[in-house]
């Protein structure tokens, strides 16, 4: 009887500080992504490769493919920044759970990831697409939204869970975890593998 009256309990405690521990992790990531226009680039980068790639006339296409270069620079000058600053985030606010739901942190339990690192693995990622030089427009705009991709979804992971972060990536883009880690630069994907697994 005590145990059912408990229960009830023990899970609104656990709701409440899942919540906390939330409200301060986006307040963390925000507080360090306001200093930069990482989501605006994403957006217009994400944009302007539709636009480049639904193109009929080549001359108009190359057009728009040698403005995006400039945002390209911007992002990777960014993503860089970001990750420099981040690495001064307390390292108890930085492990990033790598169970798919949620759970309250414990040495017991301590499967986890440091998001300093991640941010350091995704502006690499990032700036090695934006600087590939041997492939074409439409590989390279692949190769950067999928890098772009790939650390929104670890900034959601860190944030709420991993369960989240993937359903919101297939709610958005249509694309699973499993699908965006495929389509990342192989660097990026042996380095993130490496670090997630």
């Amino acid at each position: 009887m005590d145990f059912l009256l408990l229960l009830p309990l023990a899970l609104v405690a656990l709701w409440i500080a899942r919540a906390r521990q939330q409200q301060r992790r986006i307040a963390i990531l925000a507080r360090y992504l306001s200093g930069h226009d990482i989501e605006k680039n994403i957006e217009t980068l994400s944009q302007g490769y539709s636009r480049a790639l639904g193109e009929a006339d080549p001359a108009r296409s190359e057009q728009v493919w040698g403005v995006l270069r400039g945002t390209e620079e911007v992002l990777c000058r960014q993503v860089r920044k970001l990750a420099e600053d981040f690495a001064g985030v307390e390292p108890a606010a930085t492990r990033v759970s790598k169970f798919p739901v949620w759970l309250p942190r414990s040495p017991a339990f301590d499967k986890s990831f440091d998001m300093r690192e991640a941010l350091r693995m995704h502006a690499r990622g990032i700036c090695r697409a934006v600087e590939e030089q041997g492939a074409s427009p439409k590989d390279r705009a692949f190769a950067i939204l999928a890098e772009m991709l790939l650390m929104q979804h670890t900034c959601h992971w860190y944030c709420r869970s991993k369960s989240v972060a993937s359903a919101r990536m297939l709610a958005s883009h249509r694309t699973s975890h499993e699908q965006l880690v495929g389509a990342v630069l192989p660097r990026t994907r042996q380095e993130y593998l490496g670090l997630v697994a």
